[in-house]
């Protein structure tokens, strides 16, 4: 069954036909190649904390999807690992994502959304996605990792070359792959030269002094994980979310009428559009049977996690945004040992853009100019979103 292109259109009518007739179905990948696709809740939840289900390509069967090709350096990330090598790295990085430093970092991110929409002005319309929900994660992100501001290149068009490819270039992602390989190793070297109080430091730090726990690919593949998965799930949940809002005005008034609402909200906007249509691929250790459906060792597995979140039998009226609902328990942002390391972050930066957004705009709509959707079966996010703005008066 090939669903690319209705997918990429309109997922969650594709999605709803999927699961109402069987648990799991027989498609064809990206590349052309077949796997599993799982798409009811409880599959869904059960299949992600499945140690079965490796990540590792190794256990791959020949002739089956598999996903972004990237060069070792870029490759030997959390995506593609099991236990004991995931939660070695996982443990080194961990730190940097906890509550409590989520928490110390709402400051400097407020500090940022600040900025830029004193940009935007007083009113006027605006690329809401380019002025606003992707420079935050990525500003946020850069300082995390301590990236200088001389350093910070096209991660947008980088990152959007991999994930929403243009079929009339076919040569863009390669060309991205290879641009982002130079930045990193360029970096890498620089921090090294300069080490100073942030991420990337501490990891070459651990890296050079105690080799065994850190290999120069493992080091350059976390920093690529840790910015490109950083910034992109950030930029659609935020944006997302702006938009659902501007969809559902009467949401939108809700949350103007009582902000301390939009802490909660997060949990339903990540519900009803996540960042990501699907997880990461899997390929079975061993024959597994899902939803009633033996698959072989080595198949390639996909799990929809925008599917499962859109599942009636877990969630009523699932096409409906509504944030008094308990959304608590949706995996948008994953379930089991590969959880998003950086969903506290993620969640602390919606928040704090949505409400830096409502206090400053007293009106805020779409302009009429239909929003676009990345063309994409790996991310679930906007290309634009044209908005007309007028600020709330006496705003600072």
């Amino acid at each position: 069954m090939d669903l690319a292109d209705d997918l990429m259109t309109r997922p969650y009518d594709v999605y709803e036909r999927l699961r109402s007739t069987s648990p799991v179905h027989r498609i064809t990948g990206t590349d052309g190649q077949p796997a599993w696709l799982v798409t009811r809740f409880d599959d869904v939840r059960t299949a992600l904390a499945d140690p079965r289900l490796s990540l590792d390509k190794t256990h791959a069967r020949e002739g089956n999807y598999r996903g972004l090709s990237l060069p070792p350096a870029l490759d030997a990330n959390l995506l593609n690992m099991d236990p004991p090598d995931h939660t070695r790295l996982r443990r080194l990085v961990g730190r940097a994502f906890t509550q409590r430093r989520v928490e110390q970092l709402r400051t400097p991110i407020r500090a940022t959304a600040n900025r830029l929409l004193d940009a935007l002005g007083e009113q006027g319309t605006t690329d809401l996605i380019a002025s606003y929900a992707a420079p935050l994660p990525i500003t946020v992100i850069c300082d995390l990792l301590g990236v200088p501001d001389s350093y910070r290149r096209d991660f947008r068009g980088w990152t959007t070359a991999l994930i929403a490819p243009d079929p009339g270039r076919p040569q863009a992602a390669k060309e991205a792959i290879v641009a982002m390989l130079g930045f990193f190793k360029e970096l890498m070297a620089h921090k090294r030269r300069e080490p100073a109080d942030d991420l990337l430091s501490d990891l070459i730090a651990v890296r050079d002094a105690e080799g065994d726990r850190l290999t120069e690919d493992e080091l350059m593949s976390l920093a690529f994980l840790i910015l490109f998965a950083g910034y992109e799930n950030t930029v659609q949940l935020i944006g997302n979310a702006t938009l659902a809002l501007l969809q559902y005005p009467e949401q939108m008034a809700v949350l103007r009428q009582d902000p301390s609402r939009i802490h909660a909200s997060v949990e339903e906007f990540a519900r009803y559009e996540g960042p990501a249509l699907l997880a990461i691929r899997r390929f079975p250790t061993q024959d597994v049977t899902i939803g009633g459906i033996r698959i072989p060792a080595g198949e390639t597995v996909l799990l929809s996690l925008s599917a499962a979140n859109r599942d009636p039998d877990r969630f009523p009226d699932p096409d409906r945004l509504d944030l008094g609902r308990d959304a608590a328990g949706h995996l948008a942002l994953g379930h089991g040992i590969h959880y998003c390391l950086g969903a506290p972050l993620a969640r602390a930066e919606t928040e704090i853009a949505l409400a830096a957004l409502l206090e400053r705009f007293e009106e805020l709509e779409l302009t009429g100019e239909e929003p676009r959707w990345r063309p994409s079966l790996r991310a679930r996010g906007l290309l634009d979103l044209p908005v007309r703005y007028r600020a709330t008066r006496h705003s600072s």
